[in-house]
């Protein structure tokens, strides 16, 4: 796992207690309720009237109050460090997982935990934002999210775990880890999928701030840039192919002046937002 998901570099005085901040509620999922949900989130037409401007973008990234955001809020495995990567690459700032308000501040776009499960809150918080939901055929997502949780289970007890608070609520929520007897299950997983993305869809029915990506498909990234309000190239119509096969190392491995840290410190310190979900 990539550091930024964890708080054990941190100083004592610089860590937060974000069990003050965050209540846990019960998992949106419960694999003891079969769901048979088939579902396809259409990509809008229609952007809002205060799309990013391209050179904005390309010279000079958005400034960091500036409350339009762009939010992806696939689970993991579904792309979201190759959608962090090719930002980016495009002049943005990113964060891929963010547990701090100012990284939240500092990033144009903010992909992974806590997007996933608290993308209600975040709506609320950053109201002219634009969510990107990634869509993963469950066939190839179920084995890719089951190697992924055999490495994180033990580091996301709720105790004894080394990940961030904010991190193990996400998965959590998402996933009933520390709740239900095996997340690795296979029908606990697809149901755990089914949900979310039902969740998705019914959150932003009739809305045009929302756009579906599968990154594995045929000019999503320019379908991505076009949605931003981003000029595209011949070159930059598909996503590149990463993270493929691993854990979640590649996003560390990936040197770029613009990644935001996950727990970057602000005027409140490392302070999370004090929303409930």
């Amino acid at each position: 796992m990539p550091d930024n998901a964890t708080i054990a570099t941190l100083p004592d005085s610089q860590r937060h207690n974000h069990s003050e901040d965050v209540q846990l509620n019960q998992p949106q999922c419960d694999s003891t309720k079969p769901n048979d949900i088939r579902l396809s989130l259409l990509a809008p037409n229609a952007t809002k009237p205060s799309a990013i401007e391209p050179s904005a973008i390309k010279h000079e990234s958005v400034v960091a109050e500036q409350k339009q955001k762009v939010i992806f809020i696939g689970l993991p495995r579904t792309g979201t460090t190759s959608v962090s990567v090719a930002l980016l690459e495009q002049g943005l700032k990113v964060a891929h997982m963010a547990f701090t308000k100012e990284a939240f501040m500092q990033a144009d776009a903010i992909s992974d935990a806590p997007c996933f499960s608290d993308f209600k809150q975040l709506d609320k918080l950053f109201p002219e934002a634009k969510f990107v939901y990634i869509d993963r055929e469950l066939d190839s997502w179920v084995p890719s999210m089951q190697m992924l949780l055999s490495r994180m289970l033990p580091h996301l007890d709720a105790k004894t775990g080394r990940f961030h608070p904010i991190m193990k609520r996400s998965f959590r929520h998402s996933f009933g880890v520390g709740m239900v007897e095996n997340p690795q299950d296979e029908q606990h997983l697809i149901d755990c999928y089914q949900r979310h993305k039902a969740e998705v869809v019914n959150y932003f029915a009739g809305r045009h701030d929302l756009l579906s990506i599968d990154v594995s498909q045929q000019g999503a990234l320019g379908q991505l840039l076009a949605f931003m309000g981003l000029a595209a190239t011949e070159n930059q119509q598909n996503f590149p192919k990463l993270n493929v096969g691993r854990n979640v190392a590649s996003w560390d491995e990936y040197k770029h002046p613009n990644k935001i840290s996950a727990n970057a410190s602000g005027p409140e310190k490392r302070k999370f937002f004090d929303y409930k979900i």
